[in-house]
């Protein structure tokens, strides 16, 4: 998929999520340009969009599912940058025994890591 088709497809899944965890496109809208607001619906609005991308197993975040869905989901000029964002921050969601706390900050991990391979709708 190009970069556009990714932002497409994440349409489709925030139309999904964003009902379900009570949150406005003002709350949202900005993840992928970095603005990450700390309240429970936003991080729980995360964990959903990892729910709908199969990186979610056992109701953790999965390292493995996410290298996977790299190579399934991602143009071939972002993966290794995606990949390597998502090995520098998979111990993150280690500190979190809850799935929406170690998703808002997995997220946030990887935009700080490299902003400009982010892709979150």
């Amino acid at each position: 998929m190009t970069r556009q088709q990714l932002k497409n497809s994440g349409k489709l899944m925030k139309k999904s999520c964003m009902p379900k965890n009570d949150v406005t496109e003002d709350d949202v809208g900005q993840i992928e340009q970095g603005k990450f607001l700390e309240n429970r619906n936003v991080m729980c609005y995360i964990a959903c969009i990892y729910t709908m991308t199969q990186v979610v197993k056992n109701n953790k975040l999965s390292y493995d599912a996410v290298i996977k869905q790299v190579d399934v989901m991602f143009p071939a000029e972002m993966r290794d940058a995606v990949k390597a964002a998502a090995t520098y921050c998979k111990d993150v969601a280690k500190k979190y025994k809850d799935l929406c706390e170690a998703s808002y900050w997995t997220a946030k991990c990887m935009y700080d890591f490299d902003a400009v391979n982010f892709v979150f709708p």
